[in-house]
């Protein structure tokens, strides 16, 4: 089982991103998934968590310029990121506790999609 994440780019500051991160279609449910930042020289930071249930816990650094959503039908999570900074510079990385209705998937990542942003 394997996550799929995407959406990273290069980006002047204040401009906006969407990443995205998808879980495979043998997925019954996303129980758990955030993202993950890691900046070169630091240790990796939550930035953001949605829950089965629909709630979601930011980062203070990111509070009120980034929101997840989620597409269950597409078992999908977004991550909108909005007025970004120079200091939201990092691989930013999708993690995720899954159910496929037969197995429990925990703390599975995906690979890093990478995010600058330009002053």
């Amino acid at each position: 089982v394997q996550l799929q994440a995407s959406g990273g780019g290069l980006v002047q500051s204040g401009g906006s991103l969407r990443l995205s991160c998808v879980a495979p279609g043998s997925i019954f449910s996303i129980i758990r998934m955030g993202w993950y930042r890691q900046a070169p020289g630091k240790q990796r930071e939550l930035v953001a968590v949605i829950t089965f249930g629909g709630n979601t816990n930011y980062a203070d650094s990111v509070k009120g310029r980034f929101t997840l959503s989620r597409d269950n039908a597409k078992n999908t999570v977004y991550l909108q990121m909005n007025s970004l900074k120079p200091e939201d510079t990092a691989d930013y990385y999708c993690n995720a506790d899954l159910w496929s209705g037969s197995a429990y998937h925990h703390d599975l990542w995906g690979q890093g999609t990478l995010v600058t942003v330009s002053s």
